[in-house]
């Protein structure tokens, strides 16, 4: 999957001596397609996020008005469970954290988790200190094109390694839904679809946190 071209080998070897490439992880030259279930069609209008939960408001955006939020660009590494790593990728989209610290979204004060709900009823749960960091995104475009069907268009979360943010925590890539729909905030914690299949809840790719099996 990563290949073994001369030029992807030594970009490793320099992420690595950076301290950019985590334990157990290959680069890739590539973006590798991996999700569960079909891809969805995608009608904009009949298109919808909504927000509920531990909000002291829910929130309802249709395709239009998601378009006018607040945009924000990152440049991250990204860390699949699967042993790839591709670096320096570039995603555009609205950042959770800056709704919530313009008053958009206003979490209760006992939330403590967030569950994106995607198409088919896949889930992926993350800690609302990660889902509110600057390294999680609501993405709708990736190197300045929007988003491929196949990895996520029209809105993915997305989460990854900011270079020289060592204080973000960094999970691997499966914390971020394709073909998100809601975001649900909650005051306990609850298991998504792949750590109910065994994938570890906290998934730091610093420490190899894969399985728990």
């Amino acid at each position: 999957m990563a290949g073994s071209d001369p030029d992807r080998r030594s970009l490793e070897e320099s992420l690595r001596r950076e301290g950019r490439l985590p334990p157990g992880q290959a680069l890739t030259l590539k973006f590798p397609v991996l999700h569960y279930g079909p891809i969805p069609a995608f009608d904009p209008s009949t298109w919808d996020l909504r927000v509920w939960g531990a909000v002291e408001e829910e929130k309802r955006w249709d395709w239009e008005s998601f378009q006018i939020l607040p945009r924000t660009k990152l440049h991250m590494d990204i860390h699949c469970v699967t042993r790839w790593s591709k670096a320096d990728t570039e995603w555009e989209g609205v950042s959770l954290g800056q709704l919530v610290d313009n008053g958009i979204i206003q979490p209760k004060p006992n939330a403590r988790f967030v569950m994106q709900h995607c198409e088919y009823g896949f889930t992926a749960n993350i800690p609302l200190e990660v889902a509110l960091a600057d390294n999680f995104l609501l993405a709708t475009h990736y190197n300045g094109q929007p988003l491929t069907p196949e990895h996520g268009f029209p809105l993915r979360g997305v989460v990854g390694f900011i270079p020289g943010r060592e204080d973000l925590k960094t999970v691997y890539f499966w914390k971020g839904g394709k073909w998100l729909r809601g975001l649900e905030f909650m005051t306990e914690d609850r298991l998504g679809f792949w750590e109910q299949a065994g994938y570890h809840n906290e998934a730091d790719v610093w420490l190899e946190q894969r399985t728990v099996r």
